[in-house]
């Protein structure tokens, strides 16, 4: 036996002796003060493990029972699960669930909460997770990452990293069909243009021509590949004078425009180019054949942003000559409804559209009301997701690619960093309480002062990383398209 190994040996009795044992232990009626909140929850069986903490606790024995198996950690107020332990438990529970006991030492009494369970969906979530890393203030902007996190354990990397390229502004990062193999990104600033991932082989595109009024802004892949649909904004931030609202956003003008990526032409439609309307926040549906938006009537701003309200909408796409359709329809009327729809995202399996619900305007981040609804395209029945939605702004989703999970973006909580939440929906469309992004530190969110802006799922890695990016920004000009 070598001295690294007797430390070791002797390192892990030093611990076991400084961890307390549970003893005259009260049963108590309250639920468990854990953080994050992970009780009561349905769970993917690939996830990393729900590493949780009691604030002031001076002991922590948790137990995590399966039908024939189980997983019991001590430490002090921190339950870190082995990763190797955890995945095997759940891949045995999968389908069914698993019951939690939290025992804690608080102020020098043993406490036991009562149970809670865990449920242990059938269906995987995508592996990964993209998201930009920014300071959630405006002044800040110029320090920002784009990161892939890995949802099977705890790694992560770094895509994008604005320090390489010149601090400039970095807008999110989108995949086409859940997939690594297929991404876009906007780099701005002089060197910049639309970074577009195929296969790890990646091109930089002027996605702009003398028709549009700007550069593509926000944007969806069709499932071809062959195509993505953009809005093309002029964006003003304003400052409410009211304390309780911090930072608006709005468009003077925004126009929709469809990129082909084969032949390097925008196709605009005149009916997504009125200069009495504004139209944003385009995605294509799971068969490619419609585009679904955000409309809304101009009006004064920003003195009249009150008023500024978005009706979800759709029109037609025709795959194979690249064609917009000829009549643009509404399906939820801002007006009738007094209320303002942004950022629709249609499930894989085509039978929902996600979708967000403001009291007025077009940037939800600050809207504390923001609240996530879905349309059932089938029945055509609209449903806010209650059990997803907090008291805060719930926006900025993605789905995965079987359609039984979505990833948003909630201020819930301190109301000012955006954290990842994952919901569970079953066959039968009902939605499940959601659950953060989980940390193997519990405290992560304690002192990380970044918002997870925009995050998106995949299936697969990218084969790209933030020097790939600096070698395209610094080196290769943007393809124009006409």
């Amino acid at each position: 036996m070598n001295k690294m190994q007797l430390f070791f040996i002797f390192w892990l009795a030093g611990l076991a002796a400084c961890t307390p044992i549970p003893e005259n232990v009260t049963r108590v009626k309250e639920c468990a003060p854990i953080y994050p909140d992970y009780t009561d929850i349905t769970i993917p069986y690939n996830i990393a493990p729900l590493n949780f903490m009691i604030e002031g606790a001076e002991g922590l024995q948790v137990t995590a029972y399966g039908d024939t198996d189980s997983l019991r950690i001590s430490g002090k107020d921190k339950a870190r699960f082995p990763i190797g332990k955890w995945k095997k438990l759940l891949l045995q529970q999968k389908g069914k669930s698993v019951q939690v006991r939290v025992t804690a030492l608080m102020k020098g009494k043993w406490l036991e909460y009562p149970s809670f369970q865990w449920q242990v969906a059938a269906e995987a979530i995508d592996g990964y997770l993209s998201y930009r890393l920014i300071e959630p203030g405006y002044e800040v902007w110029n320090n920002l990452q784009l990161c892939e996190r890995s949802l099977e354990d705890f790694s992560e990397k770094v895509i994008a990293d604005n320090k390489l390229t010149g601090g400039n502004c970095m807008n999110c990062h989108t995949y086409g069909k859940q997939s690594g193999r297929l991404s876009m990104f906007h780099l701005r600033g002089k060197n910049g243009g639309t970074i577009l991932n195929r296969d790890g082989k990646l091109r930089k595109l002027s996605l702009k021509n003398d028709s549009m009024i700007s550069a593509a802004v926000y944007g969806d892949f069709h499932p071809s590949g062959h195509y993505a649909v953009f809005s093309s904004n002029i964006i003003i931030p304003a400052f409410h004078a009211q304390g309780s609202k911090r930072l608006e956003v709005y468009d003077t003008e925004s126009d929709l425009a469809i990129a082909d990526f084969e032949q390097n032409r925008m196709i605009l439609s005149p009916l997504t180019r009125d200069k009495k309307v504004l139209e944003t926040f385009p995605t294509f549906s799971a068969d490619g054949k419609h585009i679904y938006y955000c409309s809304a009537p101009q009006t004064t701003l920003p003195d009249s942003i009150c008023q500024l309200r978005y009706s979800l909408c759709r029109i037609g796409f025709d795959q194979e000559n690249g064609s917009w359709g000829k009549q643009a329809d509404t399906l939820w009327n801002a007006r009738e409804q007094q209320g303002s729809v942004c950022f629709p995202k249609a499930s894989p399996d085509g039978k929902y559209l996600l979708f967000t619900i403001a009291d007025y305007g077009t940037f939800p981040i600050w809207h504390r009301e923001t609240d996530l609804y879905i349309l059932n395209l089938s029945t055509e029945t609209i449903h806010e997701c209650s059990a997803a939605n907090s008291d805060r702004s719930d926006t900025y989703h993605s789905w995965s690619s079987n359609s039984h999970w979505f990833v948003f973006a909630s201020k819930r909580g301190d109301g000012q960093y955006g954290k990842p939440y994952f919901a569970y929906i079953d066959k039968e469309g009902k939605i499940y309480k959601p659950f953060v992004l989980p940390q193997q530190d519990p405290a992560h969110y304690f002192h990380t002062f970044k918002s997870y802006n925009i995050p998106e799922l995949s299936k697969s890695p990218l084969p790209f990383d933030a020097v790939d990016i600096k070698e395209i920004y610094l080196n290769s000009p943007a393809e124009l398209f006409k």
